[in-house]
C-alpha cells in the first residue's frame, strides 16, 4: 500500500474520530444543559400547589452561605442555576408612586391625616398600589429592573409627630398615636390588598421606634424614654397597625434607644416587636444604619462591620439598606468564621425576605397572580385624579373665617405670595411625577377668568430662597457651527454610561435645558444610565443679578461654577458648559428622569408689584409658608430658622411677614393660605387676617381643592392632626423624647389652634349628649348632630377621655375615637360611637395596662372644646368602677 495514501486515510480516519467524540460530547453537553434546565422547573418551590412556606424552605435550604448573605442587601442579585432574578428592594409610596416616573400624587401623608377620614385613606392607598403593580409589571415587560421599580415600599411613616420642628413630621399622621394608628391600618391595607393568598404589595411601617429628629445628629443620638412614654406614646401606633393589618415589613431607626441602636437592639425588634407585638414579616434597615454601628462619627458602639452585622441579624434586622458605606451585611461571612454568629440566623433572615417574595407571587405565572393584569390605564386615571382632589378637598383645614368666605366668583382678587404659583409646594418629599399639575394661580385663574386675578409673587420663601425659579428660555442660548457661524441652541453630547469616559453615542442640538426623558435619548428604549454634556453661549437680554436653580445639573459660565447668584450683563456672551450624569442610584433614579436648568432676576421689585396688585382688587388672596426644600430628611440647609431639613422656630418667614403687614395696610381684606408640612406660629395673621387656611402640601389637585373652598363649592372639613403653638420657646429641648408638655396630650400653655381644630362654612351643633357601658366595659357615646346651615358639610366628630382619678399622671385628654359624617343641609343626625374597653385604661409608670377606675370625663363634638362655641362640643362624666 502507497505509504502516502495510508497516512491520508489515518489521517481522515482520526480527524472523523476527534469529530464524532465532540459531536458526541456536545450533545452529551446539551442533554445535561436541557436535563438541569428541566429539572430546575421541577424545584418544589416552583411549584405552586406546595404552601409557601414550604416552597420557601425548599428555596433557602439551597442556597450556599455566600447566596444567602447576598440576598440580604437592598440590592439583591440574580441567583442564575435557580433560575432567581435579581430584585432591588427600595421602593417609596408614601403619598403615591414616588421616584418611579409618572403618578398620581396625592396629598402628603400629614395631609391624609388632617381628612380624619379612614376610608378615604384606603380608597387612596388602594390606588397608590393599584398604580404600583400597573408600573412594577409594565417594568418587567421591559426588562427594567432598576430601583423603584418593585412591590415592597417603604410607607408607610407612624412615628409620632411630638415636635414641629421635625421636618420628617409632614411624612407622618401627626402627634397623636390613636389617630397614626386608624390611618396606618386603612393605608396599609391599601397597600397590601385583599386577597388570601397574594400580597398586592409589601407595606412598611417606619422607623422602629422612638425616631422624630432632629435630622442632623439622627446617626448618632441616643435617646433616653421612660417605660410609660414608651407605651404610651411610641408604641402604641406600631402595635395597633400590625395587630389590625398583619403588615408585612418594619423599617428600624437611625438612633440608639437607651443605649442600643435601633436596628441592633434585641429590647425593640424581639422583646417588643415579635414576642410582644406578634409581628412575623421581616425588618429592614434605615440606610446606612448598620454602618452607623461602627462608624466613627456615629453610634461607633463596635469596631468592625463584622461586629456591626451580626449585632444587626442576631437581634432582628433582615435586611440591609446601604448607602455610602455600601453594604455592611457582606461582612456576615467573617462573622460567622469568627463566631460572631451563627448561620441558622442569616438562614431565618432570608427565609423571611423569601417569604414575601413569594406572597407576591414573584415565582408563580402571572395568570394566577390577582394583580398582575393592572393595566398602565390606571396611572393618572380619571378615578384617581378624581381621588386626589377629593382627599386634597379634605386635608385642608379652616382656621379662621369672619365671614369673609367662601367669595363671590366676580370678586377681583390679588393673588400673591411665593407658593401660589409654586409647583413643588403641592407635592411635599417622596414624591412621583405629577400626572396635572394644578396650582393655586392656574385654578383660581381658570374658575374666575384672567380679568379678575392680579398675580405677583410679593417675596421669597425665606431670605435669599425663591420659590418662582423659570426655565432658561431656548432664545438665550446659542453655539457655533462647525463654520463658525452663531446659532440657535446648545450643542449636546451624550454618552451611554453613567461617566465621560467613553466616546458620545449621540450628538444633537437641544434648544435649552428643560428635558423631561420618558425614554433613553440615546436608543429611545428602556432609560438607563447616562450622562450628557453641553456647550454653547448663553446671552441674556439685561443687566441684572440673576439666581440660578438646577436639577440633575452643574453649569458653568466663562468657566466659573454657578452655585450662587451671579450678575450677568445684558446681550454679552457667556461660554457656557453644563453636565449631567443620570445613575441608578436613590438619590438620582434612571426612571423618567428630568434635567433642568432654570433663572430668576433677583432685582426685581417683587414687593411693590404685589402692593401694585393689591391696590386694583377687592380682596387680597396671600399663599405662603414653607416648602418640602427647606423642611425635610438630612439635608446642608443652614438659614434663619432652618437647620439641616428641620425647623429652628416656627415662625412665618421674615420675608413673607413684612410683605404681608405692608398688604394689610391696603385696608383690603386678606385671605391667608398656609402650606406647610408642619405648625406655623401664626399669630399675627391670626388677628390680622380675615380668614386663614391650613394646607399640609395638598398634592397635584391643590389649586382646585383651594379654590372650591375659596368661592364656596364645598364647605371645608379638615381637621389640625398636630397642635400649632404660638412658638417654640417653652416646649421643651427637641433632643427631649420625654413627653412632659408636649403635643395637646401633655402641653399645659395656651395654643394658636388645637389639635383636631377645624372650621366649616355650616353651622354645626351637638346635643342630647348620652353615655353607657356594658359589662365587657365598651363605652357607648351619643348625641344628635344637626347642621342649621344652607351648606351640605362634612363633619368629624371627635371623642376625647381624661381619666383625673387615676394613681398617676396620664394625658390631659386623649382622643378615643372619632367619626368622619356627611350632612346634608338643614338636617340632623343621630349618633352613636362605642369607645373600646382598651381606651378605658392607662398606663402606669412600668409601662404596664391598667383598668381605670373612677370618673372619666368624656366629651364629644367638633373638637376638644378649645376656640368653639358650647354648642359644638358637649362633655359629661361617667363613673368607672
Amino acid at each position: 500500500m502507497n505509504i502516502k495514501k495510508t497516512k491520508s486515510i489515518l489521517v481522515i480516519f482520526i480527524t472523523t474520530l476527534f469529530t464524532i467524540t465532540t459531536l458526541v460530547g456536545c450533545m452529551s453537553y446539551e442533554v445535561t444543559s436541557h436535563d438541569e434546565k428541566k429539572q430546575k422547573k421541577q424545584y418544589p418551590f416552583k411549584n405552586t400547589s406546595l404552601p409557601i412556606k414550604t416552597r420557601v424552605d425548599d428555596l433557602v435550604d439551597r442556597l450556599t452561605l455566600d447566596e444567602k448573605i447576598a440576598q440580604m442587601f437592598d440590592k439583591s442579585p440574580a441567583i442564575d442555576r435557580l433560575g432567581i432574578p435579581e430584585y432591588k428592594w427600595w421602593n417609596e409610596a408614601l403619598h403615591g408612586i414616588a421616584r418611579a416616573g409618572k403618578a398620581t400624587v396625592f396629598p402628603q401623608a400629614i395631609g391624609l391625616a388632617a381628612s380624619f377620614n379612614e376610608a378615604l385613606v384606603l380608597d387612596v392607598a388602594t390606588a397608590i398600589s393599584d398604580e404600583g403593580r400597573a408600573k412594577h409589571h409594565a417594568f418587567l415587560k421591559e426588562e427594567n429592573n432598576a430601583i423603584y421599580t418593585g412591590l415592597t415600599y417603604w410607607s408607610p411613616n407612624i412615628n409620632i409627630f411630638r415636635d414641629p420642628r421635625w421636618g420628617r413630621g409632614q411624612e407622618t399622621y401627626g402627634e397623636d398615636p390613636f389617630l397614626t394608628s386608624r390611618i396606618a391600618t386603612n393605608f396599609v391595607n391599601g397597600l397590601q390588598g385583599t386577597d388570601k393568598h397574594y400580597l398586592k404589595s409589601v407595606a412598611t411601617i417606619k422607623h422602629f421606634a422612638v425616631h422624630s429628629g432632629p435630622e442632623f445628629s439622627r446617626h448618632s443620638d441616643d435617646y433616653h424614654v421612660s417605660a410609660k412614654d414608651m407605651m404610651e406614646t411610641y408604641m402604641p401606633a406600631f402595635a395597633q397597625t400590625i395587630k389590625n393589618t398583619k403588615v408585612s415589613s418594619v423599617m428600624c431607626a437611625y438612633n440608639r434607644v437607651n443605649g442600643e441602636p435601633a436596628c441592633g437592639s434585641d429590647e425593640l425588634l424581639q422583646t417588643l416587636l415579635r414576642d410582644k407585638f406578634n409581628f412575623d414579616g421581616y425588618v429592614v434597615s434605615d440606610c446606612g444604619a448598620i454602618a452607623d454601628f461602627y462608624d466613627e462619627k456615629s453610634h461607633h458602639i463596635v469596631d468592625s462591620p463584622a461586629e456591626a452585622a451580626a449585632k444587626a441579624v442576631q437581634s432582628g434586622t433582615d435586611l440591609n439598606c446601604g448607602d455610602s458605606h455600601g453594604n455592611t451585611f457582606a461582612e456576615l461571612k467573617l462573622a460567622v468564621a469568627q463566631g460572631l454568629i451563627k448561620e441558622e440566623k442569616i438562614t431565618q433572615a432570608v427565609k423571611r425576605l423569601f417569604l414575601a417574595r413569594f406572597k407576591l407571587g414573584m415565582f408563580d405565572p402571572a395568570k394566577q397572580v390577582p394583580y398582575a393584569n393592572l393595566s398602565l390605564e390606571t396611572v393618572g386615571s380619571k378615578e384617581h385624579l378624581a381621588l386626589t382632589q377629593k382627599a386634597a378637598e379634605q386635608s385642608l383645614v379652616l382656621l379662621k373665617n369672619d365671614g369673609t368666605l367662601p367669595l363671590k366668583k366676580d370678586t377681583v382678587v390679588a393673588l400673591i405670595g411665593p407658593n401660589a404659583d409654586n409647583k413643588t409646594v403641592l407635592i411635599g418629599n417622596y414624591f412621583g411625577k405629577p400626572i396635572e399639575t394644578i396650582t393655586p394661580r392656574n385654578a383660581i385663574t381658570k374658575m374666575i377668568g384672567s380679568e379678575n386675578v392680579h398675580f405677583a409673587t410679593g417675596s421669597s420663601l425665606t431670605g435669599k430662597v425663591y420659590s418662582h425659579h423659570q426655565p432658561i428660555p431656548a432664545e438665550f442660548f446659542y453655539h457655533k457651527d462647525y463654520k463658525g457661524n452663531i446659532k440657535p441652541g446648545l450643542m449636546a453630547s451624550y454618552y451611554d454610561a453613567a461617566h465621560f469616559s467613553i466616546q458620545p453615542a449621540l450628538k444633537r442640538i437641544d434648544a435649552n435645558i428643560d428635558l423631561h426623558f420618558n425614554k433613553s435619548p440615546i436608543d429611545g428604549k428602556n432609560i438607563n444610565e447616562f450622562s450628557a454634556k453641553w456647550q454653547g453661549i448663553l446671552k441674556p437680554n439685561h443687566t441684572a443679578h440673576y439666581e440660578f436653580s438646577t436639577q440633575n445639573i452643574k453649569v458653568t459660565l466663562d468657566g466659573e461654577e454657578i452655585t450662587n447668584g451671579m450678575k450677568l450683563q445684558a446681550n454679552k456672551a457667556y461660554a457656557f458648559e453644563a453636565q449631567s450624569t443620570i445613575k441608578n442610584y436613590w438619590h438620582s433614579n434612571v426612571i423618567e428622569p428630568e434635567i433642568q436648568l432654570s433663572w430668576l432676576d433677583q432685582d426685581e421689585n417683587l414687593a411693590q408689584k404685589a402692593i401694585s396688585a393689591a391696590n386694583k382688587s377687592d380682596v387680597i388672596i396671600f399663599v405662603g409658608g414653607i416648602t418640602a426644600n427647606l423642611e425635610g430628611e438630612e439635608m446642608p440647609l443652614e438659614i434663619d430658622g432652618f437647620s439641616h431639613g428641620d425647623r429652628t422656630h416656627i415662625n412665618l418667614p421674615t420675608s413673607q411677614r413684612s410683605l404681608l403687614r405692608t398688604l394689610s395696610k391696603t385696608g383690603k381684606p386678606l385671605i391667608y393660605i398656609n402650606l406647610s408640612g408642619s405648625a406655623i406660629a401664626l399669630n399675627w395673621l391670626d388677628e390680622h387676617a380675615s380668614a386663614i387656611i391650613q394646607g399640609f402640601y395638598p398634592g397635584e389637585s391643590t389649586g382646585t381643592a383651594l379654590s372650591r373652598l375659596i368661592f364656596g363649592e364645598f364647605s371645608p372639613s379638615g381637621r389640625l392632626p398636630v397642635t400649632f403653638y404660638r412658638s417654640v420657646d417653652d416646649l421643651p429641648d427637641f433632643k427631649n423624647y420625654a413627653m412632659d408638655n408636649r403635643t395637646y396630650k401633655y402641653y399645659q400653655g395656651e395654643v394658636l389652634y388645637p389639635f383636631g381644630f377645624g372650621l366649616s362654612y355650616a353651622k354645626i351643633g351637638y346635643k342630647d349628649m348620652a353615655m353607657s357601658i356594658s359589662d365587657t366595659r365598651e363605652l357607648t357615646v351619643s348625641a344628635q348632630v344637626s347642621n342649621k346651615s344652607n351648606f351640605d358639610a362634612d363633619e368629624v366628630v371627635q371623642v376625647y377621655l381624661s381619666m383625673p382619678d387615676a394613681p398617676v399622671k396620664t394625658p390631659i385628654r386623649q382622643l378615643a375615637n372619632f367619626k368622619h359624617i356627611t350632612l346634608a343641609a338643614n338636617s340632623t343626625q343621630h349618633l352613636s360611637i362605642n369607645i373600646t374597653p382598651e381606651k378605658l385604661t392607662y398606663i402606669d409608670n412600668l409601662g404596664v395596662s391598667q383598668p381605670y377606675h373612677g370618673r372619666l370625663q368624656v366629651s364629644v363634638g367638633s373638637g376638644q372644646g378649645i376656640k368653639f362655641n358650647s354648642d359644638n362640643v358637649l362633655k359629661n362624666s361617667i363613673n368607672l368602677l
